[in-house]
Formats: C-alpha cells, sequence, structure tokens
C-alpha cells in the first residue's frame, strides 16, 4: 500500500497517509533505528560481541546485568546462594516482617558435612515461664558485661544483637533512618561506620562512632584527625555511647576504602568535611599511630577527652600485633574498652576480589587465635568481645558466644531486613532495592517508617530464637553457653565438641538471673 502511494500520489500525499496510519510511522522509525544500530555495531571495534552479531548481541550485555536476579529466582535452588541463600534470607524477610519463619517437612542440611554445628539441648530445658520480661520486651539481652567500667560514663548495651558499621554515603539516607529506627525500637545500638555522625543517625538510637583512617566527621581543613571536633561532637550528642577506631575490616583488611566522587554531594561532603564531588577516600593505615603503643595512647586520648569507652576493630592476619597489644595492655593497665574481631567472610561496598577471597582469617580462626592470647595474658576477662562476619543468624551467635563473644554486630542482615535483595551491586551506585545507593530515584523505595518497624522485628525475632536455644540448653541468658554445647561434625559419623576442637574455654560468665543486669549506668543526657 505504501508502494502505491509513492507512485501515484506526492510527498504531501505520504505524509498525510502516515499521519492518517501512526502504526506505520512507529514501525518506520523502529526500522530506521534498528538498521542505525546495525551499521552502527559491525563498524565499531570495541565490542566483539556486537560486531559478529550486530542488533541481537545487545541482549548478551543485558542479561548478563540481570544475570543475579535471573539466578536468584528461576535458576538456584534454595541452598546454592551466595553469601546468603535463599533459606537463609527468606527467615530474614519472614522474620522482619512478623510472619511465619517456621520451616516445615524437616531439614535440608547434610548434618554430617564437616564443620556443621549442633547445639545440644537439656532433657530439662529452663521454664519460659520463668523467663524474666523487662519493658513489656521478651526479647530482652543485656549484655552482662559493662563496657568501659573505667571510664566516665560505661556503657552496657541492652541488647547482646546490635547494627554493625555500615556508613551513610555508602548507604541511603532513608537505609540509614531505617536502621536507626529499628535499633532505638528494638534497644539495639547503631554503628555509624568510617563515614560519620550524621543527622540520619539521630533517631533515637545508641550510637557507636567508628572512626576509621580518614577521620571523617573528626577531622580538620587538612584531613588530619581534630580531638576538639570529636569532643565537640560528642558532647552535643548523647547517643553516642562508644567510640570504636577501626584499624581493618574483614572483607578489605589493610587497604582504604573509596566514596566515588559522583556519591559525594553537598550533605555528605559536610558531614564527613570533604569536599563535594571528589573521591572520598581514607587511606590503608592510620597517620596518628603507627605503634600499639601510639596506638594505647590515642585511646587513652579519646577516651579521656570523651570520657566514653573506647575500642578497635580489626579483622586477623599475622597475630604479632596482637601479642604486643596484649603484653603493653598488661604492663601498662591501658588499653581498648572493647575489642571487635570482623571475619574475613564479612561484606563490604566495594573490595578488590582478592582482598574479599584471600586476605584476612574466617572469623573462627581469628577469634580463636585472639581470644586465647588474651587468655594467656589474663586479660580477656577486663574486654568486652564483639564478633562480626555472617552472625546475623541464632545458630551462628550461639557458635560465636559460646566461644567467648559477648556481644555480636550484624550488617548485610540487617540490610536485608530492610529490603536489600542481595543484587550485589553495593559498588555501583545502582541497587535496585535503594539501599546501598545514593539515586534519591532508587532511594524512594526505601520507606524509611516501615522499614524502620522491620527492621526492629528482625532484631527482636532474633533475640526471641535465641533466647529459645538458650532456654532449650538449660540457660536464661545466651551468654551462659559454652563449648561444650555445641558439637561440630567432623565427617561422617564423627562429631567433637566445640570446645575441644578450639582447645580453650571460654571465660566464665558471672550470672545470677536476667532482672540483674537491666538496670545499668546510663551517660547523663
Amino acid at each position: 500500500m505504501v508502494y502505491s502511494y509513492v507512485l501515484a500520489g506526492s510527498m504531501e500525499d505520504i505524509i498525510i497517509w502516515i499521519q492518517l496510519n501512526p502504526f506505520y510511522s512507529i514501525g518506520l522509525g523502529v526500522l530506521f533505528t534498528l538498521l542505525f544500530i546495525f551499521f552502527r555495531d559491525i563498524t565499531q571495534k570495541k565490542h566483539t560481541i556486537q560486531r559478529n552479531f550486530p542488533i541481537v548481541g545487545h541482549l548478551r550485555y543485558f542479561l548478563e546485568m540481570i544475570g543475579p536476579e535471573l539466578r536468584q529466582y528461576w535458576v538456584a535452588n534454595d541452598k546454592e546462594e551466595r553469601p546468603f541463600d535463599r533459606t537463609e534470607r527468606s527467615w530474614i524477610y519472614a522474620t522482619a516482617k512478623g510472619q511465619n519463619n517456621n520451616f516445615g517437612f524437616g531439614t535440608t542440611e547434610i548434618q554430617y558435612e564437616p564443620g556443621y554445628p549442633i547445639i545440644k539441648h537439656k532433657a530439662f530445658p529452663f521454664p519460659e515461664s520463668k523467663a524474666y520480661v523487662h519493658n513489656n520486651d521478651p526479647t530482652c539481652i543485656p549484655c552482662l558485661k559493662i563496657v568501659g567500667a573505667k571510664r566516665r560514663y560505661p556503657y552496657r548495651p541492652y541488647s547482646i544483637i546490635n547494627i554493625s558499621a555500615m556508613s551513610f554515603g555508602s548507604l541511603g539516607k532513608n537505609a540509614v533512618l531505617a536502621l536507626n529506627r529499628g535499633a532505638r525500637d528494638s534497644g539495639a545500638y547503631h554503628n555509624t561506620g568510617e563515614g560519620g555522625l550524621s543527622h540520619y543517625h539521630m533517631e533515637g538510637a545508641d550510637m557507636v562512632w567508628q572512626i576509621g583512617t580518614g577521620y571523617f566527621g573528626a577531622r580538620d581543613h587538612a584531613g588530619r584527625f581534630d580531638l576538639n571536633v570529636l569532643k565537640e561532637k560528642v558532647s552535643k550528642n548523647h547517643c553516642v555511647k562508644m567510640i570504636e577506631i577501626k584499624l581493618s575490616q574483614g572483607a578489605k583488611p589493610g587497604k582504604g576504602g573509596i566514596l566515588p566522587g559522583a556519591k559525594v554531594n553537598a550533605e555528605i561532603a559536610k558531614i564527613r568535611h570533604v569536599e563535594v564531588g571528589k573521591d572520598c577516600v581514607s587511606p590503608n593505615a592510620h597517620n596518628e599511630f603507627n605503634t600499639v603503643s601510639e596506638l594505647i595512647s590515642f585511646i587513652e586520648k579519646i577516651a579521656e577527652a570523651t570520657g566514653l569507652p573506647v575500642g578497635i576493630k580489626s579483622a586477623v592476619g599475622e597475630i604479632e600485633f596482637w601479642e604486643e597489644l596484649a603484653r603493653e595492655m598488661k604492663k601498662t593497665g591501658k588499653g581498648p574498652d572493647f575489642i571487635t574481631i570482623d571475619g574475613g567472610e564479612g561484606g563490604t561496598g566495594a573490595a578488590p576480589l582478592t582482598y574479599a577471597d584471600h586476605v584476612s582469617l574466617p572469623f573462627k580462626i581469628a577469634f580463636q587465635r585472639v581470644y586465647t592470647l588474651f587468655q594467656s595474658f589474663e586479660l580477656s576477662e577486663q574486654i568486652v568481645w564483639i564478633g562480626s562476619g555472617k552472625l546475623g543468624f541464632p545458630d551462628r551467635a550461639v557458635v560465636a558466644i559460646a566461644m567467648g563473644c559477648d556481644l555480636i554486630n550484624i550488617a548485610r542482615e540487617a540490610m536485608l531486613s530492610i529490603g536489600c535483595i542481595q543484587a550485589q551491586k553495593c559498588h555501583t551506585d545502582h541497587c535496585p532495592a535503594g539501599v546501598a545507593t545514593q539515586s534519591w530515584w532508587l532511594q524512594r523505595g526505601v520507606d524509611p517508617t516501615l522499614k524502620g518497624k522491620r527492621a526492629a522485628k528482625y532484631i527482636q525475632g532474633f533475640r526471641k530464637e535465641l533466647l529459645s536455644l538458650a532456654h532449650s540448653c538449660g540457660y536464661e541468658h545466651p551468654s551462659q553457653f559454652t563449648g561444650k554445647d555445641i558439637e561440630i561434625s567432623m565427617g561422617m559419623n564423627r562429631y567433637q565438641p566445640l570446645e575441644d576442637l578450639l582447645g580453650y574455654k571460654r571465660d566464665p560468665v558471672h550470672f545470677t538471673h536476667l532482672q540483674d543486669y537491666v538496670s545499668f549506668p546510663k551517660r547523663p543526657a
């Protein structure tokens, strides 16, 4: 029909005909677009697939882009994905939503697989009817130790399950708001991450201010640490309960982080004390100290200025540093009030693959080496021990506690509770769930009010199951777990108590009843 118009009529007639038949004009537009792409593909030399297979070659890159989502929903089985498989994610999602988080028909785990833990219940459990309920919260599990008992403002966390370090900048503002509100409503504390203290962290939760190598939020114009700035901000923000000095992180130990300039907007620049639009780089080493004695002096200087407990966070590689730290602490009576051990399986917004896969020891090995070392110096009971690195599930928390942890920090699991789908695009600024991005459009998908409630329910549901496990094993508090309560599979028909496998006993817990630990010193407002 088109050809008849061309032969019989004028160009004006053709234009009129196209106007009366819009689908043909759309078709012509599509045709010319495809022709343009075809000639572009066969002439360009950058992409081999597109050059050899014009037009259809673009599908390869599209499928590659959505590959994680395709595998997640259609291809992978329930136990196949990493770092968190579908069963684990389903438990977090259901717990966060207050839905049924039970599973039916029996375990799908291979219980004879080496390393598989079994928690040994007692014939006579602790009666749940005798469980103490504080503030109408049946999941209340306070820390049995006071952090920084020798400081002016010691701190005893209300919850042994808390939110680990994730910076505003790496996470969007709505995600930070949601996590802070979830921490507030569940009684957990919230770690700022090395990006500094923002007003999004001030929704009511207790805060741990993490200081990394960039000293963001506590630095001068030259990028050097400024104690006066830190002291002033701490004095004005009574939500800050502890200071954590980050030495290294499990997913990228010994390497500084970077926030791309595209993410560094005016708000982030003001919080971090950096320039707008420029890459925000944290060095791989501190410039305030480079020896153990200098580290201890730095800790004591901050503790004296703020009155707060001060601790360190580190992944574990060589053991000589820890030996020297323990020796110096024994000699001087000074040093960190708490130590956070981050396992090599911990997460991050972005890290080189080799660092994430092969640098720093996994949590169980790392914690065992450091904890036993401090036991040998008779220092372990003076320190509050915090575990981090894929510990956001009750069974893993039980193992960490039995090894000697007083507190558990969780990060990615908390992200999942507010909507993360494990798309693994944290490093691209294109997080489809709006959690790890600064895109205003993607962030709008995270409602801080709703997601904050889900974060709180996840932490409370986590604690509820953790308490239930403790009761099943005859204990009132999870910190009463020991290595004898857990058996580790060594292969077919061979199990060994965790205590024997590790070669040490955790420090004894001085515990009477839960109600003795819910009234504890608070920093004055």
